[in-house]
């Protein structure tokens, strides 16, 4: 009986059961466990500069005693801005030991956020969205140009090390997709030719002008204004009779 109802589950098992389908597995060019490095390593020494130490007294005055572990990532921040772009673990040792708190907790921090760069980077660090609006209006061929301009792979350097690449996820302008984030800058509505210009003034050291490069001036539709386009009613229009005064 029991080698017969054994029997009976295997066979319904296999004609039931389906291969099993597993994505591939998840990449990113973010570093998340430190490598030492002749440039990135506990012996390296890092401090912050007199510019910055005032900027840290600021922002630690904002924070109650007890909470000041609060400033952390404002003060790694600052090392990343003071390091060319880029966090070295020295720097992580450093506001440690500002906030007095232990170098896992600094970790733990660094490493979550994908803001913080665990690797040296060029001086523009371009970041392409590809998720799926951007990817819907052509983020690939976007992304192809900036290869193709600045010989960067994702998550690499250019041969001549001014700039960097990564692939991110949502930068938040979706309405105005395909866009790059290049450092602090947002570059929106890009085509391919808008791209290449771009990127051919960094090299010269120009600032392109951020934002939406269709002409309009933030979000509105391409078309022009869909709504809101008379002036308000004044007040109580459309008031019931019985309710005015």
């Amino acid at each position: 009986m029991l080698s017969s109802l054994r029997s009976g589950v295997q066979s319904l098992w296999r004609s039931s059961s389906r291969a099993l389908q597993t994505s591939s597995s998840l990449r990113h060019d973010s570093l998340f466990v430190h490598r030492d490095t002749p440039e990135d390593n506990s012996n390296t020494p890092f401090e912050f500069s007199p510019e910055n130490k005032q900027r840290i007294d600021a922002l630690l005055a904002i924070y109650p005693e007890g909470h000041k572990r609060g400033a952390m990532i404002p003060l790694l921040d600052l090392a990343q801005r003071q390091n060319g772009g880029w966090l070295p673990i020295a720097a992580m040792h450093k506001v440690a030991e500002i906030l007095n708190l232990p170098r896992m907790r600094v970790y733990e921090v660094a490493t979550f956020y994908t803001m913080f760069i665990r690797r040296p980077i060029g001086k523009y660090h371009v970041q392409i969205c590809t998720t799926t609006p951007c990817w819907l209006q052509g983020s690939d061929a976007v992304l192809q140009a900036i290869k193709d301009t600045t010989g960067c792979e994702v998550g690499g350097n250019s041969p001549c090390g001014k700039f960097s690449l990564s692939e991110v996820e949502c930068l938040g302008a979706c309405v105005n997709a395909p866009m790059m984030q290049i450092n602090d800058d947002y570059y929106e509505d890009l085509s391919v030719e808008d791209t290449k210009k771009i990127i051919e003034q960094l090299k010269r050291d120009e600032k392109p002008t951020p934002g939406p490069r269709s002409g309009r001036y933030a979000s509105e539709p391409l078309g022009g204004l869909t709504s809101l386009t008379k002036e308000p009613k004044g007040p109580g229009f459309g008031l019931q009779d019985a309710l005015k005064a």
